[in-house]
């Protein structure tokens, strides 16, 4: 990884509709769908599927902060996907699906759990955020035709 770049990763449902929104995004520089936050080392996309890993299905970003920040990225989080519903989004329902900011260090922890707060507090959605807030563990990447999904497929949505 480029040293002035960082890292984030961010879980949101279906995690080909977020990679092919955080990669339009100026700043961001590389993008991979994967799984983080489960127990099963080395996960299949089908392991992750039977919902027994712990795993969501997550976007792991690197990105510039000189051109884009953290903040700016979780602006684009709590606007792609529905952070009130737990462990579903849309017709996608498991804990792999679940609404999730996995942190790399306190700053971004500290921003992330400000802009959980000053949602809830704005009323900006009709019910509590339920998005968990958690240290960012092992990332495993999954299986290449995931990867860039929308654009191998021509298909626009989950």
């Amino acid at each position: 990884m480029n040293k002035s770049l960082e890292k984030a990763t961010f879980g949101a449902g279906c995690f080909w509709h977020i990679e092919a929104t955080f990669r339009k995004i100026n700043g961001v520089t590389s993008t991979a769908v994967g799984f983080m936050g489960g127990t099963l080392k080395n996960p299949s996309y089908k392991d992750v599927c039977t919902g027994k890993t712990g795993h969501a299905e997550v976007v792991h970003l690197e990105y510039d902060p000189n051109i884009i920040s953290f903040e700016e990225l979780l602006n684009t989080f709590w606007n792609v996907h529905d952070p009130t519903t737990l462990n579903r989004q849309g017709p996608d329902i498991g804990t792999q699906y679940r609404s999730a900011i996995f942190f790399y260090t306190p700053e971004q922890e500290n921003h992330a759990k400000k802009s959980k707060e000053q949602l809830n507090k704005l009323e900006k959605y009709k019910n509590k955020i339920v998005t968990e807030i958690t240290s960012a563990s092992d990332f495993w990447i999954a299986e290449e035709y995931h990867q860039r999904y929308f654009e191998k497929t021509g298909i626009s949505h989950c």
